[in-house]
């Protein structure tokens, strides 16, 4: 148990830039071997042709919405157990844990029934095309269906990273991407006796993936010992530890529930002119994710450092884990957008696209990849605003890049200037949020940690009253 007990503690004592760097590179690694996923299986999909390829595209603001709804329950599990463990109360971290993994199991069977009965509603409304609305639905239905894996997973992922155990998190992606990769081919076209599954043997291998690495995390939890435990038989569910969840939760799956909003929306502007620029968006998705994800494992690693040294009510060590983010996060969008803009023939030479695809596919990636650097700002500061309970504001930012700027920007552009222009709603929008938002956030951080000082004198005054002066 004394291990357990310097695992947490730890995120309070080790030193700022090597604690990250041991939280995060666990969580860059599998990141990347998502991302490699991410590529691998639009690059086999894209062999079967580019009705499958837009098929998968128009399906992504789904997949998208799955997601949202996982990271949700995951990151509102991990902050407030990184926090409890700050403030020492492993009961109530526990709980919560518990609590998690009832919540992403509701989640998933949500799913299950619109995977049943919505998914061809969905795909017709974005082409008339039978084949693609045939391929789209194939797909989805069973991505949606089977999608208990990854509402699990990331759920116990997230609660063991809160305790400051980024390895076993690390693997549980990492059995998840390689099963999926090597399952790919075999299912697609057919391989070792196998029937040719086409675009149903990619999700069929998405979701077995999916399964396989939900169940290596909870033998882990099963087998290992761990500061904070899943209660399964017996547990009761407490309506205060799920509104806790969704307080911090709520606004991360609204914010990635308006990506799938607006994803969708785009589609139905890019559709308009062709399903080649839907393919190519596609694309892009998958090839940003690369840059990316090492982002967001790298936030991964930060937001447990961060809230409990918020909890603990340990300012300097809170911002010195903030501004390295910062740094490492803009260093990383820096060189992906040197490589956008410097190989970006050679990226779309992957997915055999024809030579219209290539030619505007080169235009795109080099304007889209002009948001990379101003997101590093946007990522890191919601992350941030997550850590300390004020998921809210990472909401308001959602809202703000999304629905007042992506979208009204994408359809100005596409009814007065043309295709062209369209793709410039990313650039800008990331540029206003990290202008807006820098500022403020240096207000909220000053602003909780004077509360919670507060907070603490408080209690210790209370302590105080209730000692029994000797006689």
């Amino acid at each position: 148990m004394q291990n357990n007990n310097s695992r947490s503690e730890r995120l309070g004592t080790m030193p700022v830039g090597r604690l990250l760097a041991s939280m995060s590179i666990p969580a860059i690694f599998s990141m990347l071997v998502q991302s490699l996923y991410n590529v691998v299986d639009s690059i086999f999909v894209s062999r079967i042709g580019e009705n499958a390829l837009t098929a998968v595209s128009l399906a992504f603001p789904l997949q998208m919405l799955i997601i949202a709804f996982a990271l949700g329950v995951g990151v509102g599990v991990n902050s407030l157990i990184a926090r409890k463990l700050g403030e020492g109360d492993k009961v109530v971290a526990s709980k919560i844990a518990s609590t998690g993994f009832f919540v992403a199991i509701m989640n998933a069977i949500v799913f299950m029934l619109i995977g049943i009965f919505a998914t061809r509603f969905f795909m017709g409304l974005f082409s008339n095309d039978a084949t693609i609305i045939d391929m789209g639905t194939s797909y989805l239905q069973i991505v949606l269906i089977f999608s208990f894996g990854i509402f699990v997973e990331i759920t116990c992922s997230r609660t063991l990273q809160a305790t400051g155990n980024m390895i076993i998190p690390m693997f549980s992606q990492l059995i998840g991407a390689v099963t999926n990769i090597i399952l790919d081919p075999i299912l697609i076209f057919g391989l070792f006796g196998l029937p040719a599954m086409g675009i149903k043997g990619a999700a069929i291998a998405t979701v077995i993936g999916q399964i396989c690495a939900m169940i290596f995390v909870l033998v882990m939890f099963h087998i290992k010992s761990h500061e904070v435990h899943l209660q399964i038989k017996g547990f009761k569910l407490e309506k205060e530890h799920i509104i806790d969840i969704y307080k911090v939760g709520f606004p991360v799956i609204v914010m990635n529930a308006i990506g799938s909003v607006t994803t969708t929306f785009l589609n139905g502007i890019l559709m308009a002119f062709s399903s080649t620029a839907v393919a190519i968006f596609g694309i892009y998705f998958k090839l940003q994710s690369f840059i990316f994800m090492p982002v967001f494992g790298l936030t991964q690693g930060a937001m447990p450092i961060m809230g409990y040294n918020f909890g603990a009510n340990n300012k300097k060590r809170f911002i010195q884990t903030l501004k390295l983010t910062l740094t490492t996060s803009f260093i990383i969008m820096l060189a992906g957008t040197g490589i956008f803009w410097l190989l970006p023939e050679q990226l779309l030479a992957l997915f055999d696209g024809s030579p219209e695809m290539v030619q505007m596919g080169i235009y795109v990636l080099r304007v889209l990849s002009l948001c990379f650097i101003p997101a590093s700002i946007g990522i890191t500061l919601s992350t941030m605003f997550q850590s300390i309970g004020h998921g809210f504001k990472s909401l308001v930012m959602s809202l703000l890049r999304q629905l007042v700027l992506i979208i009204p920007c994408a359809w100005l552009f596409a009814q007065f200037v043309g295709l062209d222009a369209v793709w410039f709603c990313y650039p800008i929008a990331e540029i206003v949020c990290a202008v807006i938002f820098m500022p403020l956030a240096i207000v909220v951080v000053k602003k909780a940690f004077a509360a919670k000082s507060v907070e603490n004198e408080d209690e210790n005054n209370a302590g105080n009253e209730d000692e029994v002066p000797a006689l």
